[in-house]
């Protein structure tokens, strides 16, 4: 453990600040933050052979004990309950948005795992799920941060152009609802959805009624991070069992934490169901949102600012096109069902 600390303790130095910048800017975020902080000051530590193990064990351990606790933020029963009706809605978009970036991934010819964590985190809860599924699919720092920046950079702009979107389009004013089902799906990241959907509240004075049904249908789209990972994780543990000639252990290439993770949910649905209040899990969602945001500060330090650069057109094209795509489906998909 000792050769970790110095590593540990140059990410700790830019998670903490980056944190409370978080709390200050919500719509930027901590995890935004800390990761264009380590980008930063990847330069200055680059190639320190005092502060790499710290870095890694941050940017691969760390990641995976945030998700775990991720779990411990989610009822399964309440999130079933209430997001039954958006459910149709959120698994056309789903489907869409993977689709989407997978033809744009052999359309542009981008990295598989770029391509993946674009479209994952489009369609499912953005750096929540791209935290999840980086460490399946043995992402590099430098695609997890460029996947990140991407799917940012549409988190503020949906944001900032949703509230007033559905003003124009003529969103019900006097209910919470159908503005709270749009944007909980199409936005990605919940630091967006909140902001836009407590704007909407503010809009037309609806206390926190969009921002209850927002956050209801966020939670539900997170619950598909457990499938994919799942199956991402099969595909790989299958392609590694094929390319090697003696036997592969499971151990080392099926992510378990994934399996934690779906403890930890069914664990905290148990225990609700019990007579335990949500509030004593919440200690342990901020860890994971913490932790989430020391681990990208570790990401951004070992990312290549200069290959970002390089390549950072391609995956702002597919990102905008799983945004776009989902939107509009959305949109028609709440016309049809009667939502809006």
């Amino acid at each position: 453990m000792k050769k970790y600390i110095k590593g540990l303790l140059v990410c700790l130095a830019i998670a903490v600040p980056s944190w409370f910048l978080g709390m200050l800017f919500p719509v930027i975020g901590g995890a935004v933050i800390a990761i264009a902080a380590g980008m930063i000051t990847a330069p200055f530590v680059k190639g320190s052979s005092a502060l790499a193990p710290g870095i890694r064990f941050a940017s691969k351990k760390i990641l995976q004990w945030a998700v775990v606790l991720l779990g411990f933020g989610m009822d399964l029963s309440v999130v079933l309950a209430t997001g039954k009706q958006s459910l149709p809605i959120l698994l056309c978009t789903i489907a869409v948005s993977l689709l989407i970036a997978f033809l744009l991934h052999r359309l542009l010819r981008l990295p598989s795992s770029v391509s993946i964590l674009v479209g994952v985190g489009s369609c499912v809860c953005g750096g929540s799920a791209i935290a999840a599924t980086a460490p399946v699919i043995d992402a590099k720092d430098e695609e997890v941060a460029q996947s990140m920046s991407v799917i940012f950079f549409f988190n503020v702009l949906a944001a900032l152009i949703f509230p007033w979107l559905g003003q124009l389009l003529g969103f019900d004013r006097t209910s919470g609802e159908p503005f709270g089902i749009f944007a909980g799906t199409a936005v990605n990241d919940t630091s967006s959805v909140t902001a836009a959907a407590s704007a909407w509240d503010a809009m037309w004075g609806l206390g926190s009624a969009t921002l209850d049904t927002a956050v209801t249908v966020k939670l539900t789209r997170t619950l598909v991070i457990i499938p994919i990972t799942l199956i991402l994780a099969w595909r790989r543990t299958r392609k590694s069992s094929e390319n090697e000639e003696s036997c592969v252990r499971l151990g080392q290439i099926f992510p378990f934490f994934i399996l934690y993770f779906i403890a930890a949910s069914v664990l905290t649905t148990v225990l609700i169901g019990f007579g335990i209040p949500a509030s004593a899990f919440g200690p342990a969602k901020e860890l994971s949102k913490f932790l989430i945001v020391l681990a990208l500060a570790a990401i951004g330090l070992g990312a290549d600012f200069a290959t970002l650069i390089r390549t950072g057109g391609k995956p702002l094209v597919m990102g905008a096109c799983c945004w776009i795509g989902i939107t509009v489906l959305c949109l028609f998909l709440m016309r049809v069902t009667g939502i809006w």
